[in-house]
């Protein structure tokens, strides 16, 4: 009897090997992004569904930030977040999916999830995992400015922890702005530029606990609230909501933080 990881394996389309970083056939440059930040990411693809692997924070993360987001969805489209799939019917764009960390939950959700990641790579883990987990996910090698250009329009478009990877963040977040339909929601997630942050995310989570791969972030590049929200709205936006978390290590999970002063989550609409 053929065991169900050879039945996966035979069901799965041979993956194509291309250089870290290196776009689809049709898709255009983004000066927004930057090719290392790509080619960074593109080497973890094997490793993005492990939970105490280099990913193991963003796992972490993922009960609070969905739940976040579905309250978020939920207010603005009028559906019950209290149901087991309260997204349906609702379309959904995550920029920078990676494997899928957000785009699985979200179709769990009921919602139509469309993924975009310029590095083939970690596309392809995210479609072989979505593949095993029996999820239609529409998984694209693709950047937010080939959406953009297409005229695609989503009811939510996602950004989490990509903008601090940017080449030019304020372009990235107006094109994921021009993404979003009319009464849509644009949701973003980043560092905040601070002492604090420094501490946290870089000295204690990539050298003190080795959470994450040191040199994954760069002090330089983390977005204070207040420029992400003046991008936000000079994109035609209204912001709606935002959201500060931090790691509570007596529940060992993450909650609501009194400032956005390390890792936040901003939410806007387009009325």
């Amino acid at each position: 009897m053929v065991g169900n990881e050879e039945r996966k394996a035979k069901r799965r389309p041979a993956a194509r090997q291309k250089p870290a970083g290196q776009k689809a056939a049709g898709s255009r440059p983004d000066p927004a992004l930057d090719p290392r930040e790509v080619q960074k990411f593109a080497a973890l693809a094997g490793q993005w569904w492990d939970p105490v692997g280099p990913m193991a924070p963003l796992h972490a993360m993922n009960p609070w930030r969905i739940g976040v987001i579905r309250d978020a969805i939920c207010r603005q489209f009028g559906g019950d977040p209290a149901k087991r799939t309260p997204l349906v019917g609702r379309s959904l764009l995550d920029i920078g999916c990676g494997a899928g960390l957000l785009c699985e939950p979200m179709a769990r959700l009921g919602a139509e999830v469309t993924g975009i990641d310029p590095a083939g790579e970690v596309i392809t883990a995210a479609r072989l995992h979505a593949e095993e987990q029996e999820l239609r996910i529409d998984y694209r090698e693709a950047t937010v400015a080939d959406m953009a250009a297409q005229g695609r329009r989503f009811d939510v478009v996602t950004a989490l922890e990509v903008v601090e990877h940017a080449e030019d963040p304020e372009r990235l977040v107006q094109e994921a702005a021009a993404c979003v339909a009319e009464g849509g929601l644009l949701v973003v997630s980043t560092i905040a530029r601070t002492n604090r942050a420094w501490l946290q995310a870089i000295v204690a989570a990539e050298y003190l606990l080795r959470w994450l791969p040191a040199g994954t972030h760069d002090w330089r590049r983390f977005v204070q609230p207040s420029e992400l929200a003046r991008w936000v709205r000079g994109s035609g936006l209204v912001v709606q909501e935002l959201r500060a978390v931090t790691w509570d290590a007596r529940t060992g999970r993450f909650v609501d933080a009194p400032r956005p002063d390390v890792n936040y989550l901003l939410v806007a609409a387009r009325l």
